[in-house]
This record gives structure tokens, C-alpha cells and sequence, in this order.
């Protein structure tokens, strides 16, 4: 069943009440009891087939970039390609999805979640798989970016998904528990092919192939978590869809909520970009440190993520704990690039990960409440799809930033300058679009 739109309370008011799906049945396993002392009352959500089929789904996602990250230096050779394009594997991946998120969103609203996410995952395993058998650069990233169009077909709808089957404080602690997910995935899957390159090229990318079976898995048993009313499939165009959409869009809390979104992917973009020259050339380091310090922000992301149920309950509504979360970012990210020694970048990369862990879960349990089942999907995609925007945007703006303030400040001192003032310009703009989205008048939901 889906659950009630709650588009008027995103930021102004408490959540409305939350279903007490897994709290009213009395039958709560001991293993769930003891969780909840971790993850909070709504842990039970773990319990749920449906959360557990979300959750399987969405380890892919994340090895589209962090599966290829160790291993592009060993492309070069096999695929033809040179140290200064092989990185275009990873661009070929990430691009395709800031088009395409948007129009799979619409996709999804009117056809269903479930034969999207079973599309993105066969065509996500498929194109990845198929690198494998390739020595064609060319052919490799065509392949990457039929592997990214996949990827649009999976996180926004994975997201869109568990904003149809919880609310309230149990949306948050599903939210929290996917994004944690994805965080141990992002830490695991590249020392997994840092081994497997060892022994051919190919292997790392055939640990796509997982796909296959937890295809399977979904297309047997998960239901589709929107009604086929809920959609009006049957009597709304596309193009009425669409406008309807771009209706929703044009109002202030709905196009607040999408910047604010977009800022925690260039806080954590611009980290991960130049983590390792912060490291190795300004505080002499080794690139296993800057390996470590990377890993610190992923861990701290994961299990500060596991925490957003909890913090959805201690406060009546969202706005104070994602200011705070947003000058954890802009704070952690300050001091990681002022640094002057590696224990303060560890430290510094352990404030930020907590804050982008935090604040990223609770942007997308609001989303999720800001518009109809009918256009639900097309609003966090749309989300979705800027968040990919900035991640892509961020190193090719920092790069431009950095090479021009270093004819006048000197490479490293240029690097600092720029790493921190992304920092207070995407806290700042996400502080000041919460700040819109709060005194916005509810969402009205377009005809």
C-alpha cells in the first residue's frame, strides 16, 4: 500500500504519524530487539522482505565507481588506452545518469518501481560484465555508458521505493540503513579488486555478474510498492505527467530541497578528488595513508547513517539537525585541507563523513514526502540527477579554481584555499535553500 503524501511538513512541523508496521505485532525477534539499541526503535524495518530485497538491490550501485576506482592504471595496456584518458571510464559512467535519472524517475511513476529496478539491474550487470570481453577502449566506454544508464534505474528508485512503503521516523532509519549499505560497499569492493586485478585484468569485472541472480531474487519476490491507481497511469499522458512535475518543481519548497540535496556530493566529490594530493604532496605521506584517510570518511558516513532514525526522533522537525550536519561538512572538509598532519585529516575526515552520511538520509526522507506516489519518483530523480550534476561539475570546477589561484598563491597553498571554500560555499548554499524550503508555504500538489 502507499503510504500518505506528507509534502506540507518537510522542515516546518513533526513528522506525521509514522505506521507501527513492526512495533504493533508483539512477535519482534530477540535479533531485532537487540539492534534497535543500536539502530533505534525502527530497527524492526530490517525484519521486512521488502527492505531486504531494497537493500540487496542496492549493493550494485555503488561498485559502478568504486569496483574501477584501484584499478584504471592496469586498463592502460589491454584496453589501448593512456594514463591521461583511461579516466574517462569513470566519466562515461557517471554522465549518462544526469540525463537519464530524470526520465527513468517519470518511467517508474507511471509503469512501477518494480520493473525498473529489475531493468537497471540486468543492464547494470550486463554492460559491466560485458567489459570483460572486450580490448576495445571505445567499445569499454560505450559499454560504461550503457552501464550508467542502468545505475539511474536503481538508487533513485531504490530510494523512491522505501518512501513508498515507510514514513516517519521508520523512512529515516530505511533511508539511513540503505545509504550505510552503500557505504560498506564503497569500502569493500575496491580492495576486493585491488585482489582480483592481480590475477587478470578482466576479473574485477566480472563481479558485476552478481547482478544476474539478485535480479532473480526481486523478480520473484518483490511487490511492486505502488498501487496502479496510486500512478493514474491509465489517464495521465506523459506529457501531462511531466508538467505536473516541472509544476511541483517550480515551487519553493520543492526546488529548495533539490539544491540543499545537491551540496553534500561537492563537499564529498572535492574531498575524495584531492584527498590523496593533500596527503602525499602537502603533508608527505604515502598513498596507503591516503588510502586510509579515504576509508575513514567512508566508515564514518556508514555508521552515522545508521543513526538517522534515531535523530528524526529527537527532534521535531529536520531543519536544525541538517544545519548542523551541513557545518559538520563544511567544518570536516576545512580540516582535512588545513591540515598540518595526518591525525588531524583523520580527524577532520571523520567529522565530515558524519555529516555527510546524516544529512544526505535525511534530504531524502523529505523528498520522498514532498510530492503524490504519482510523482514521487520524478521528484527524487530529479534530486537524484543533481546530486550526480555537482559530483560531476565539482573536480573539473576545483581544477580550474586551483590552477588559477596557483599563479598567485603557489600550488599547495592554492589546493588548501580552494578545498575549504568549496566547503563554506556548498554548507552556506545548503543552509540558505533550507532556510527558503522552511519559511516556503507547503507544497501545493499540482493538478
Amino acid at each position: 500500500m502507499p503510504r500518505a503524501n506528507t509534502s506540507g511538513v518537510a522542515l516546518a512541523e513533526s513528522d506525521d504519524p509514522q505506521t507501527d508496521t513492526f512495533n504493533s505485532s508483539g512477535g519482534r525477534t530477540t535479533w531485532v530487539g537487540r539492534l534497535s539499541a543500536v539502530f533505534g526503535d525502527d530497527a524492526g524495518v530490517l525484519q521486512d522482505q521488502s527492505f531486504q530485497l531494497l537493500f540487496l538491490a542496492n549493493v550494485l550501485p555503488p561498485l559502478g565507481a568504486a569496483l574501477l576506482s584501484p584499478v584504471l592504471n592496469s586498463l592502460t595496456e589491454p584496453l589501448g588506452a593512456t594514463t591521461a584518458n583511461v579516466g574517462l571510464m569513470m566519466s562515461a559512467f557517471t554522465a549518462p545518469p544526469i540525463l537519464m535519472i530524470p526520465v527513468v524517475g517519470v518511467v517508474a511513476d507511471r509503469y512501477g518501481r518494480r520493473p525498473v529496478i529489475i531493468g537497471g539491474l540486468v543492464l547494470f550487470g550486463a554492460a559491466g560484465t560485458a567489459i570483460a570481453l572486450t580490448d576495445s577502449f571505445r567499445t569499454a566506454l560505450g559499454l560504461r555508458m550503457l552501464q550508467g544508464v542502468g545505475f539511474a534505474g536503481l538508487t533513485p528508485v531504490i530510494i523512491t521505493s522505501i518512501g513508498d512503503l515507510y514514513t516517519g521516523t521508520e523512512e529515516a532509519t530505511a533511508q539511513g540503513l540503505r545509504f550505510t549499505g552503500s557505504g560498506l560497499s564503497q569500502t569493500v569492493s575496491p580492495l576486493v579488486a585491488g585482489v582480483l586485478v592481480g590475477f587478470a585484468w578482466q576479473y574485477p569485472f566480472l563481479v558485476y555478474a552478481i547482478a544476474f541472480p539478485i535480479a532473480l531474487v526481486v523478480y520473484r519476490w518483490f511487490e511492486e510498492p505502488v498501487d496502479a491507481d496510486a500512478t493514474d497511469a491509465d489517464d495521465q499522458g506523459v506529457r501531462e505527467q511531466l508538467a505536473a512535475l516541472r509544476r511541483l518543481v517550480a515551487q519553493r519548497r520543492a526546488w529548495g530541497m533539490v539544491v540543499a540535496r545537491g551540496m553534500p556530493n561537492t563537499v564529498w566529490l572535492g574531498f575524495l578528488t584531492y584527498n590523496s594530493i593533500v596527503v602525499v604532496d602537502l603533508l608527505g605521506g604515502t598513498p596507503t595513508q591516503a588510502g586510509i584517510l579515504a576509508a575513514l570518511g567512508s566508515v564514518s558516513y556508514a555508521l552515522a547513517a545508521t543513526q538517522v532514525g534515531r535523530i528524526t526522533a529527537w527532534f521535531d522537525n529536520r531543519f536544525y539537525p541538517l544545519v548542523g550536519m551541513n557545518l559538520a561538512m563544511t567544518g570536516g572538509i576545512a580540516i582535512v585541507f588545513l591540515a598540518g598532519s595526518l591525525r588531524v585529516a583523520f580527524l577532520g575526515a571523520v567529522v565530515m563523513g558524519a555529516g555527510f552520511g546524516v544529512s544526505i538520509s535525511l534530504y531524502r526522507t523529505i523528498i520522498t514526502n514532498l510530492a503524490p506516489a504519482a510523482l514521487r519518483g520524478g521528484l527524487v530523480s530529479l534530486a537524484e540527477g543533481g546530486g550526480r550534476l555537482t559530483s560531476t561539475l565539482t573536480p573539473i570546477v576545483m581544477g580550474g579554481a586551483i590552477a588559477i589561484a596557483s599563479r598567485t598563491l603557489g600550488y599547495g597553498p592554492a589546493v588548501r584555499a580552494v578545498g575549504v571554500g568549496v566547503g563554506v560555499f556548498a554548507g552556506g548554499l545548503a543552509i540558505a535553500s533550507l532556510v527558503v524550503v522552511r519559511t516556503a508555504p507547503a507544497i501545493e500538489t499540482p493538478e
